[in-house]
């Protein structure tokens, strides 16, 4: 069977993404073939294409994590079958009209969501849920910081941080991200472009910082982050969106008391499935409650595939930027 697909063919800029046609994938045991309908784009992925992601894979290959569609093959081990519609998690090769996936990382498709909602809902959530619960450990009545709150992790995040009784900060760089962020939760949007967040926290919060930071950039926003954090607090960084990492001083926490986690979600879903999927069920029930929403900001044909990485690496993109086969 063809398909059509993208191809990342070398690394480099967004027009290294190639519209093809190739065979299906096969599937091995405990692997199920997806028919897809929509597959959300992360900025890991667009690491991935430049060379800059820590074992990423090598041209040529197929980019994407994850997807919504419809099972079109699955063996006897699979607890889903030929015709159900599902949300799954992939290594790679969402850009796609067919994707493998292992059986164990499927999810239901939740109920009232649309293909572009499902497909920007695992990843989006599961990591927002972990870095704020699992590995932040944030509780009614805390403080929790939200670096980029417009975007797909971070629209997640806040409304989760929000519905906890959280006081959310959040930051973004043009008011209408502010606007967003306020919208689903957030209490204290920050321009970033316009004021230094750490003025804003040591004013609300009477110098004493918040509880918990979600950090995804690295660099200097990784160190400022450290210094909005207040004692006992923890910083969990899960993505290196400038393309800097950064270190913590050991004796830095050591004299603040300050802890620093990272999280990765595909590691995590690897060594301990059960950390992560476990949230699953009331993620599942909050978005088919309306309590949750998945924020789709942008949809691009699949053949546009480069416009939509170009869009997200512009810092247009509002939510999630999702593409349709």
């Amino acid at each position: 069977m063809r398909m059509r697909a993208i191809e990342v063919t070398e690394y480099g800029e967004s027009d290294v993404l190639e519209y093809v046609e190739r065979d299906a994938p096969d599937t091995d045991e405990g692997e199920v073939l997806i028919e897809v309908e929509a597959a959300g784009i992360n900025f890991a992925d667009i690491m991935q294409r430049r060379g800059v992601y820590p074992d990423g894979p090598e041209p040529p290959y197929v980019p994407g994590m994850e997807v919504s569609g419809t099972v079109a093959e699955a063996d006897d081990v699979a607890a889903y079958s030929e015709g159900d519609r599902v949300v799954a998690m992939v290594d790679r090769g969402g850009y796609a009209e067919y994707a493998v996936a292992d059986a164990r990382t499927l999810l239901p498709f939740p109920d009232g969501l649309s293909a572009s909602e499902a497909a920007g809902f695992p990843v989006q959530f599961l990591t927002a849920h972990s870095c704020l619960f699992e590995w932040g450990g944030l509780e009614e009545g805390e403080r929790v910081l939200v670096q980029a709150a417009a975007g797909g992790v971070g629209t997640a995040a806040v409304q989760l941080a929000s519905n906890t009784g959280a006081e959310v900060f959040g930051t973004a760089s043009a008011p209408e991200k502010l606007e967003h962020a306020a919208a689903h939760g957030c209490d204290h949007p920050i321009n970033y472009e316009e004021t230094d967040f750490r003025d804003v926290i040591d004013d609300k919060t009477d110098g004493e910082g918040v509880d918990l930071v979600l950090e995804s950039v690295g660099g200097d926003v990784f160190d400022r982050s450290l210094d909005a954090l207040g004692h006992f607090g923890t910083l969990v960084t899960y993505g290196v969106a400038s393309g800097m990492p950064a270190k913590a001083s050991n004796q830095r926490l050591l004299f603040e008391n300050k802890t620093v986690k990272g999280f990765h979600l595909g590691q995590a879903s690897r060594h301990d499935p059960t950390k992560v999927m476990k949230a699953v069920p009331d993620l599942t029930d909050g978005l088919e409650s309306g309590e949750l929403e998945v924020v789709v900001g942008e949809e691009f044909a699949l053949e546009d595939a480069g416009d939509a990485h170009a869009f997200i690496e512009d810092r247009d993109s509002i939510g999630k930027v999702v593409l349709r086969p």
